[in-house]
């Protein structure tokens, strides 16, 4: 029998109106606003009235590091919430937006699997309720007006050598990645430098993600450094006078987006910052008002721990003053065998060795989270290829790093193939074991923050930074920004910068070769290996096949 594909799974849902969902999590009609019947932004009056409310449990949902196998991260931050839902407890999904990069590149898709998707699938997984391209439209109103105010004189002296604010848009494109502005004559400027990133590593965007309500995001808009004076002094965002217009612009966006599983549950799916170039978390609002409907909140942070689950504690949790319950770490016997030196092409046949080989991987992700003092349960998320032999070596590795492994059948059975990991993770979280702390106090010299996340996190011996990148990060320390996190961007593949290194590599370093100020959002960047914060196109993009059918439906989409 032929397996049926995500998209086939998705279309056949019996989806409930979205009005019916909100009721189900207390929300009155009246503070909802519909796009379409089956999906609905939810308004900030109702979000400001639940301020008094007890939060409930917040459990994370990370990963190894991904391999080209698929490690199925969102369907199990999905599949887990059916669970939850299914043995009882009011539990609510909260996952990011899905980009058109990486859609029309090599994803395909990014709204679950199987039986453990949210829908509508199609439409979350392209233009959805448009909050992208409020990012995008915010984010180059303020690059316009920019170059607008050097035309008409430059007032406030900005050094064109000097303007450090890019261009974005929600595609890869690595033509766009370095280019020269204002070509043509006088009429269109000086030209200068410049260069495109995608939408989800604008600061615009983590701001959005980070921002509690409009006030607070104009605020962060206007205190971004758009670049510097011929004195070498800060441009602010407020003193170009976006900020107004951008806070507009992003109005309707800053609302988080409600939509339902294939079962019928609760999700909310706001804000998309990847966690390879971005901090990798969907937004703070909707966590927070999550965490005031449900009991059970589940979330997810972009690939593996090293970079997800590390800034989802140290810069989302931080900032926002959550406190997770619980972590589940998602794994595949597949990836453990990639993880060992087989070929893809060869992950059907059973190999226990490799599984053996590659699950140290597996055992430093466990042993980074529970550094935070956060409990950890791996879910081994399940395919039809996976033997009983190749699973037991895994659940028994598990074992001896102090955790539990649990067979995860929820893309192939939805909530009933996940209901084992819904009582461990309600019995983890109800423990009270979880005693969270960042990996480093707010006080830390910024380099220091870099080299703790290097080496207690990807296990690294030395960050190597030429003097400039020193001076610069003692430099934003003598301006005030020394209290900043850090987030790094670097390869998802590796623990390393080379993408190639698979398993549990030590006596690397960590080459930075860019640090950007995110003085808004509030963290400073550190681009570390051949990183592009502008993906480009695989040889052969998911585009290609890409279509609408006879009947009007979208295919190729998974």
């Amino acid at each position: 029998m032929a397996v049926k594909t995500d998209i086939e799974i998705a279309r056949e849902a019996t989806k409930k109106p979205i009005m019916e969902i909100g009721a189900k999590l207390g929300i009155p009609s009246e503070h909802l606003l519909p796009y379409g019947h089956d999906k609905a932004k939810v308004g900030q009056e109702f979000i400001k009235s639940l301020a008094g409310r007890p939060d409930g449990k917040l459990i994370l949902v990370t990963a190894i590091n991904p391999t080209p196998a698929g490690e199925g991260k969102t369907t199990t931050t999905v599949g887990l919430g059916d669970g939850l839902n299914r043995i009882g407890k009011k539990a609510v999904v909260c996952i990011r937006e899905a980009s058109l990069g990486p859609n029309f590149g090599m994803k395909g898709g990014a709204a679950g699997g199987g039986y453990a998707q949210v829908v509508p699938m199609e439409e979350m997984n392209l233009h959805f309720t448009g909050d992208f391209h409020a990012i995008t439209s915010a984010h180059n109103l303020l690059s316009a007006m920019i170059d607008n105010h050097i035309y008409w004189g430059n007032d406030l002296d900005i050094d064109e050598r000097r303007i450090v604010w890019r261009r974005v848009m929600d595609m890869n494109d690595r033509a766009l990645r370095d280019i020269v502005v204002s070509l043509g004559g006088v009429s269109n400027g000086f030209p200068r430098q410049t260069g495109f990133d995608i939408t989800v590593a604008s600061e615009v965007m983590a701001i959005l993600c980070l921002s509690n309500d409009l006030a607070d995001l104009q605020k962060r808009l206007g205190d971004i450094v758009i670049g510097y004076t011929r004195a070498k002094t800060p441009v602010y965002c407020r003193d170009i006078k976006a900020d107004g217009a951008m806070t507009v612009l992003l109005k309707d966006a800053m609302q988080p987006n409600l939509v339902q599983t294939l079962e019928n549950n609760p999700a909310f799916v706001h804000g998309g910052p990847f966690a390879n170039i971005a901090h990798g978390c969907n937004s703070v609002i909707a966590t927070k008002t999550a965490l005031k409907l449900g009991e059970y909140v589940v979330t997810e942070a972009g690939f593996g721990a090293d970079l997800g689950a590390e800034k989802f504690f140290d810069i989302k949790c931080r900032k926002a003053g959550l406190k997770p319950a619980a972590a589940v770490i998602v794994a595949t016997v597949r990836a453990m065998k990639m993880n060992g030196g087989v070929a893809k092409a060869d992950l059907g046949a059973e190999n226990v060795d490799a599984v053996k080989k590659g699950c140290p991987n597996l055992g430093r992700h466990i042993g980074n989270v529970k550094g935070f003092g956060v409990p950890v349960v791996v879910a081994i998320n399940h395919f039809f290829s996976d033997t009983d032999a190749e699973i037991a070596a895994v659940k028994a590795y598990v074992a001896e790093q102090g955790a539990e492994a649990i067979l995860c059948k929820h893309w192939a059975l939805g909530s009933a193939g996940i209901e084992e990991l819904a009582h461990k993770v309600v019995s983890l979280a109800e423990s009270g074991a979880s005693n969270f702390a960042p990996l480093y106090p707010d006080e830390m010299p910024l380099f220091q923050k870099l080299e703790t996340i290097a080496k207690r996190i990807y296990h690294a011996d030395a960050v190597i930074a030429d003097k400039s990148i020193r001076d610069q990060l003692k430099a934003w320390e003598a301006a005030g920004y020394g209290h900043l996190p850090i987030c790094v961007a670097k390869t998802q593949y590796s623990f390393t910068t080379d993408p190639t290194q698979r398993g549990a590599p030590t006596g690397h370093s960590v080459p930075v070769r860019e640090v950007r100020l995110s003085a808004g959002a509030g963290f400073v960047v550190a681009i570390c290996g051949e990183i592009m914060t502008m993906p480009g196109l695989p040889k052969v993009p998911s585009a290609e096949v890409i279509r609408l059918n006879d009947m009007g439906n979208v295919e190729g989409l998974f």
